[in-house]
């Protein structure tokens, strides 16, 4: 019997701007904007490249840190040039200034010496263990597909989205996901093959196959609708005019509008500095803390119902190196942003920079590990059981991030 797979997989639709069109009309089928209710979004945010977390994130209260980076320490707060202090002891870098109200005003929270601890320096295995959730094997799906619960039909064909040409590992698994690399560009190519499909839908005597392409057809109409003019942020929040602030923008868009978005990804590139990593840094953090910024702004109050999460394959070696730049490290930063988030504080424990407390005697250790974090967040905002999530893994202890009750 023909069944609507067939119908979609032979059809001559095609959607711009995404990968596999009959796939994401497959995740389409049954889904309106009038029936999408509010629900919690998680947002992962991956920076590729490994992050220098000790200049993202600056322990200036450590004579070590400075002994270790004499040409590419942040200076401490009230020096010129200097880290913008949060609790006298750790400092943002000057160029995230943007993120300081957030801190104040305890929507986002610092979680110092984190990471995977697998002691892989290699980004391809680092990236691929971090998204999998699995660290040391790469497993067929990633993390945040399997924090998805669940579902019959009707799920929003933006349930699980990505931000770019393909679809990351962290997205990939038996969920349903899409990636989508311009909203503007979503559109039927050829509206008569369009035509022919919905009149197949609508003449076949299968009742259950006729609905489901009627819906097809509403929902690729309800995404192609959000897309009618341009699009104005809220509460005069302004995206920086590059890849990440217009990745963020595009899911703030399509979570105003009720699409049905659960969980998001994102990735910024670039972070691999072993030469010159200060005025790189300096630009690249610029546009990272606006995008992250600009996107809480736009959201308002529908900040209540997101948390982002930002990660890095693994941090930078404490010393730097002959270039003024830094290696391939271990222990890093995290940040969590949101409505439900407890911040205005740095989590984890700190391991210290003196060489015995260093891991390996040249890179900040891992206390606190990634799955810890992520966890939680999956457990307490995503409301899913966090052992299919990490197969394997016992949680090292409540880190209590997230508000309660």
């Amino acid at each position: 019997m023909l069944n609507r797979r067939y119908f979609l997989r032979s059809s001559a639709i095609a959607v711009a701007g995404i990968g596999l069109a009959p796939e994401w009309l497959i995740r389409a089928a049954a889904q309106t904007a009038q029936t999408q209710k509010r629900r919690k979004i998680l947002i992962a945010i991956f920076q590729r490249g490994a992050a220098d977390g000790l200049n993202i994130v600056v322990p200036f209260f450590e004579k070590t840190y400075y002994d270790l980076r004499p040409s590419i320490a942040v200076q401490p707060p009230g020096k010129p040039n200097g880290g913008i202090d949060l609790d006298g002891r750790f400092a943002f870098h000057p160029s995230l200034q943007p993120l300081k109200p957030l801190w104040d005003s305890g929507q986002l929270a610092i979680v110092h010496a984190a990471g995977s601890p697998n002691p892989s320096r290699s980004h391809f295995d680092a990236q691929d263990y971090m998204e999998s959730g699995t660290p040391g094997k790469i497993s067929e799906g990633g993390w945040l597909n399997r924090a998805l619960p669940n579902v019959g039909p009707g799920v929003s064909p933006v349930r699980a989205i990505a931000m770019g040409t393909q679809l990351p590992r962290t997205l990939r698994g038996a969920q349903n996901a899409v990636a989508v690399n311009n909203l503007d560009q979503f559109q039927m190519r050829n509206s008569n093959a369009a035509s022919i499909l919905e009149s197949m839908y609508a003449t076949t005597p299968d009742a259950a196959l006729s609905s489901s392409g009627k819906e097809t057809f509403e929902a690729v109409k309800f995404i192609q609708d959000i897309n009618k003019g341009p699009y104005t942020p809220a509460n005069g929040a302004q995206y920086p005019a590059a890849e990440f602030g217009r990745g963020l923008q595009q899911i703030a868009r399509l979570i105003k509008a009720d699409a049905g978005v659960e969980a998001a990804f994102v990735d910024i590139g670039g972070w691999d500095h072993h030469t010159n990593e200060t005025p790189q840094l300096t630009t690249l953090l610029q546009q990272f803390g606006s995008s992250l910024a600009a996107f809480s702004r736009d959201m308002g109050d529908r900040m209540a119902d997101v948390v982002l999460v930002t990660m890095s394959e693994f941090g930078r070696t404490a010393r730097e190196d002959g270039n003024g730049g830094t290696d391939h490290g271990h222990g890093n930063v995290m940040m969590v942003l949101g409505g439900p988030v407890r911040g205005g504080k740095v989590y984890g424990r700190w391991p210290g920079l003196e060489p015995e407390q260093l891991y390996e005697k040249r890179d900040l250790a891992v206390t606190t590990d990634f799955r810890d974090v992520l966890g939680e967040l999956v457990s307490l905002h995503l409301g899913q059981k966090t052992e299919p999530v990490f197969p394997g893994y016992a949680p090292g202890g409540s880190l209590e991030l997230l508000k309660t009750g």
